[in-house]
């Protein structure tokens, strides 16, 4: 088999993602992951997707996400064209409840985002079944959310389709260099070289990149979530308190997060962090106390000190990228990244500036 274009180390949603814009371009691609694809921190999120707009976005991080998630629509209709797999995207709207409205309202206003300042009040109006005096909140209608395993199947069939060659439960060892180019990849099943590689393994990626004298300081953030079943629909919208958030699925069921603990890479559900949630939930929702708890889970999402993705060329190796760190806007800011690594790979004019998410940025 011919040697690939590009080598994708880690099959999370940026790894799947940037795959399928790559094959999508004509590149030959392979995929490697430790264990199966999309398993980690991708499909442990809540799949929120909160609204952009290319043209006003200020602040770099803000131009990312507006580019990528104003390509959701397009892609998740592309993505259940070619594979028949719905992966649930929805705008179902959402409720920011912030201790002052106005301050909000000037933020959204700022970045060209449609949004609604509501009183107390008028938040009941929305959502009936919300608790009383929760203070004045802002309506997006564009946030928008999906079901992550659904599109994390969809991408992958999707990658399939389009000849990405996928190798789950194969880890990368280390990279053999040759001066400042990368020649291949050792594993445990041989040496795999590639013209290209992208390091996207998420909160592994520094343990990856530690061969090539490039430490990030990727680390992992634990995210706990909770997932309840009422009897019967109690919300419409997406509830934001802080970073915390109620998202209600089509079916009725309430997905409850998430925590932020530096906890190593140790994935268990604790009592107290199930506990917290569940108290956020009931808080705001009262009627979910009679809800069933049917499950609990968590996922370590890759954090970065300045709270920026790491999104290009590691310095002194010309074909060795990087697309980590996203931290808790991974499924978000996945077609963006891609875009960018595409753009670099082929040596495209950039859709938007990389430089803030340099790898060597001060």
């Amino acid at each position: 088999m011919a040697a690939p274009d590009v080598l994708i180390l880690g099959g999370g949603v940026i790894g799947l993602t940037t795959a399928y814009y790559l094959a999508r371009a004509g590149l030959r691609v392979q995929l490697l992951d430790q264990g199966d694809f999309g398993q980690e921190a991708s499909w442990a999120g809540a799949g929120i997707l909160p609204p952009g707009n290319p043209r006003h976005a200020k602040t770099p991080f803000d131009q990312l996400r507006a580019r990528s998630v104003s390509q959701f629509p397009q892609l998740s209709e592309e993505l259940k064209s070619l594979t028949g797999i719905d992966n649930g995207y929805l705008r179902s709207g959402g409720l920011e409840f912030v201790g002052d409205a106005g301050h909000a309202a000037e933020e959204w206003r700022g970045e060209g985002i449609d949004f609604q300042p509501l009183t107390d009040k008028e938040v009941h109006e929305r959502e009936p079944m919300l608790a009383a005096n929760l203070g004045a909140a802002v309506f997006l209608p564009g946030m928008a959310q999906l079901r992550n395993p659904w599109h994390l199947r969809a991408l992958i069939q999707a990658c399939q389709m389009l000849g990405v060659a996928l190798q789950p439960g194969q880890a990368a060892q280390s990279f053999i260099r040759d001066r400042r180019r990368v020649r291949a990849v050792q594993t445990a099943a041989g040496d795999i070289a590639a013209d290209s590689f992208v390091v996207a393994a998420g909160a592994w990626s520094d343990q990856l990149l530690a061969g090539v004298g490039c430490r990030l300081g990727i680390q992992p953030v634990r995210g706990q979530i909770v997932l309840l079943h009422p009897d019967r629909p109690l919300l419409r919208h997406i509830l934001l308190w802080g970073a915390r958030y109620l998202v209600p699925r089509g079916d009725g069921r309430v997905l409850i997060g998430s925590t932020e603990e530096l906890a190593g890479f140790d994935k268990r559900t604790t009592a107290a962090g199930v506990q917290g949630l569940l108290e956020l939930a009931t808080a705001l929702v009262p009627s979910l106390a009679q809800a069933s708890l049917e499950m609990s889970w968590a996922g370590l999402r890759p954090g970065s000190k300045d709270g920026l993705p790491f999104i290009g060329r590691v310095p002194e190796c010309d074909n060795l990228f990087v697309a980590a760190g996203h931290f808790r806007a991974g499924i978000q800011l996945s077609p963006g990244t891609a875009l960018l690594l595409k753009e670099l790979l082929l040596e495209e004019p950039p859709t938007i500036s990389s430089a803030a998410f340099r790898l060597d940025r001060a």
